[in-house]
């Protein structure tokens, strides 16, 4: 008979055997993953170009990179992979679009290897690659939109840095701390802009699964005090956006005060005057539907991506949809002001500066382009009659010469050999001051006599350059540490003649374009697309995902 210590030392070597034997299936499966992630990588590395079951990895730097960093093993884990597909879930709410990020092949491939007790090295290869493009492609669409801005504006030179910023080395962090989730939520903007606009997108959304609103008819303006059959659905309409609240004269035909205090308060919202009389143009506000909405907040995300990451305490922001300026100093709004842009067809631009000084009392020479399209076909037909007041007319020599002696129709725009310069004075182009921030375009902040045009709801009537509705009380805030105030702009002013001053630090400029954002009181609001940018946008946003790789370009100071 065997003894019994024998037996124990079968058992033993059986056991340490099967030990054995299991560490090497799994040392040899591990090398298998690692040659077929090694095969794709250096085959996506050669041609730029790699496929897994039909969907097209789209990094080509970082994703080689990354594997190269860890001798290409598998990087992902069950706790990763569910924190990875639940922000992937959530791009949504930011008003991404989660099939961007492999969804449905990753919730698919998670099945797979979840029914097969030992995958095939293949499936956890393209599995891990897929998940890998999925982090990178999302993080940087939250990082920096997913639309390059220059494809909309060429000029645009808002582009963000990230000095000394690794992807691979950012991406191994992630996944070693196992917060994918939290890590990606950290990418998004915090300022309350976007969170705003998340909020109220998700608030659309559930209006548009309720079924919208109801489209308010066509008929004759309705005023305060009338009976219309229509106000039900007008009360109906409003209360489905939280313009007014559901009360028991809900099917009263009577346009009552708080049916006209919830149209005031929409007329606001939607940048239109808010006289309470539904008139066409309010009808037809109503009646834009959801979805569109949901469109414009989507659009306005996108542009809070490319621009809300980096700004600084301090800057002064123009909204040129809005038809408004603001000053933000320590991270908080301290003035406001209506604004006068470009028209339609002299687009003010989007772009960033710094404004570095003040002339008052300027003068205002006229640019080329404004010569040839306004000014000198003026004076062709009403000759000197046609000057401004104040213009002069100088030679090539800077000297004033007598404009009545000028045939205007014998010169083009291009050869015109005289500058027109209109002196300081109430009547200047420019008003009384104008905010420098030199760059190509020669468009400014400035003052303007024509004060009328600040009570037009729809203010698109300059040339380009941006009219300040109160441009004093601007300069008295950026000239503060200068020991300036209000009777210091007023002394200047009243010498009429012109006076640079100089800002002891240079305030960046931000000219943006929005046309959805949430304002103090909580109220999302929207305007109208004036120079048609949301419609390129919103082709663009819908494509399919494209991956680009460009040098960042400084940003100016």
């Amino acid at each position: 008979m065997i003894s019994h210590s024998l037996r124990r030392a079968a058992l033993c070597a059986v056991i340490l055997l099967s030990l054995h034997c299991t560490a090497s299936n799994g040392v040899a499966q591990d090398d298998a993953i690692r040659d077929a992630l090694r095969s794709r990588v250096e085959a996506l590395r050669k041609t730029g170009r790699l496929e897994v079951r039909g969907s097209r990895l789209a990094s080509v730097v970082v994703l080689p990179d990354f594997y190269q960093r860890r001798e290409f093993r598998r990087a992902w884990e069950s706790r990763t992979i569910d924190q990875l597909l639940r922000a992937v879930r959530d791009a949504e709410a930011d008003g991404l679009d989660p099939p961007d990020y492999h969804q449905q092949l990753l919730e698919q491939l998670r099945g797979e290897v979840a029914a097969n007790r030992q995958p095939q090295p293949a499936l956890l290869a393209d599995y891990d690659l897929l998940l890998t493009d999925a982090l990178i492609r999302l993080g940087y669409h939250l990082m920096f939109g997913k639309v390059d801005p220059e494809r909309i504006d060429p000029n645009w030179n808002m582009a963000r840095q990230l000095h000394g910023f690794e992807p691979a080395v950012q991406i191994q962090r992630t996944l070693d701390a196992r917060d994918v989730y939290q890590a990606l939520e950290r990418e998004k903007p915090s300022h309350p802009f976007y969170t705003g606009l998340k909020r109220e997108l998700a608030r659309y959304r559930q209006i548009q699964a309720a079924g919208g609103w109801p489209a308010l008819p066509s008929g004759p303006a309705v005023r305060v005090g009338a009976d219309d059959a229509r106000i039900p659905t007008l009360r109906r309409r409003l209360q489905a956006t939280g313009d007014l609240a559901r009360g028991a004269q809900d099917n009263s035909t009577r346009y009552d005060s708080a049916v006209a205090a919830a149209v005031r308060s929409f007329q606001g919202r939607i940048g239109l005057d808010d006289d309470g009389v539904i008139g066409e143009g309010t009808r037809s506000a109503l009646n834009v539907p959801v979805a569109e909405r949901i469109r414009q907040i989507r659009l306005n995300l996108e542009r809070g991506r490319w621009v809300l990451h980096d700004l600084d305490s301090t800057f002064v922001v123009v909204n040129i949809a809005g038809y408004s300026v603001a000053y933000v100093r320590g991270g908080r709004t301290v003035w406001r002001s209506r604004a006068v842009v470009g028209l339609p067809y002299r687009r003010t631009p989007v772009f960033r500066d710094s404004i570095r000084y003040l002339d008052f009392n300027p003068t205002w020479t006229v640019p080329p382009g404004i010569l040839g399209r306004d000014m000198l076909p003026r004076l062709k037909r009403g000759g000197v009659r046609a000057l401004p007041e104040g213009m002069r007319v100088l030679n090539r020599s800077g000297r004033v010469v007598d404009a009545s002696n000028i045939n205007w129709s014998a010169y083009s725009a291009s050869s015109f050999p005289y500058t027109l310069r209109q002196d300081p004075g109430p009547a200047n182009a420019l008003g009384r001051v104008k905010f420098m921030f030199p760059n190509r375009y020669l468009v400014y902040l400035h003052d303007t006599p024509s004060r009328e045009l600040f009570d037009e709801s729809a203010r698109a009537f300059s040339s380009g350059c941006i009219r300040i509705q109160r441009p004093f009380e601007l300069a008295d805030l950026l000239l503060a540490d200068r020991n300036w105030n209000s009777d210091s702009t007023a002394r200047t002013l009243a010498t009429r003649r012109t006076r640079t001053v100089r800002l002891r630090q240079p305030v960046p400029v931000l000219l943006l374009y929005w046309t959805a954002w949430v304002d103090d009181q909580s109220r999302v609001n929207f305007r109208s697309d004036i120079y048609g940018r949301d419609a390129q946008l919103a082709r663009a946003l819908d494509e399919p995902f494209r991956f680009r790789i460009r040098p960042v370009a400084p940003r100016p100071r």
